[in-house]
């Protein structure tokens, strides 16, 4: 597996990782969301949601795994992740 998915198991496990649409729109919208994770297999509406609000909040936004990839790193099926962590963050970077 990848290491960088790696690091999303690690920091979900760790409680610096938040899944769910709805969950990481609001995260973003909190400042809470410090790196987002989207599925580039996710839907065109979702996915423009997601990017909507991430270049307003200036959050940034990484495409670069399959729904089936996050959701294996993460143990349950999800499309949508951010990091709440900076560290995990800037290690994802």
């Amino acid at each position: 597996m990848n290491k960088r998915l790696n690091l999303l198991g690690l920091a979900q496990v760790a409680g610096g990782l938040i899944s769910g649409e709805s969950s990481v729109i609001e995260a973003v919208q909190n400042g809470k969301a410090r790196h987002v994770i989207a599925a580039t297999d996710l839907s065109e509406r979702s996915l423009k949601a997601i990017k909507n609000k991430c270049d307003f909040y200036q959050v940034p936004l990484s495409l670069e795994f399959t729904q089936a990839e996050i959701s294996q790193a993460l143990g349950k099926k999800r499309s949508v992740c951010a990091f709440t962590n900076q560290g995990f963050a800037k290690k994802f970077n």
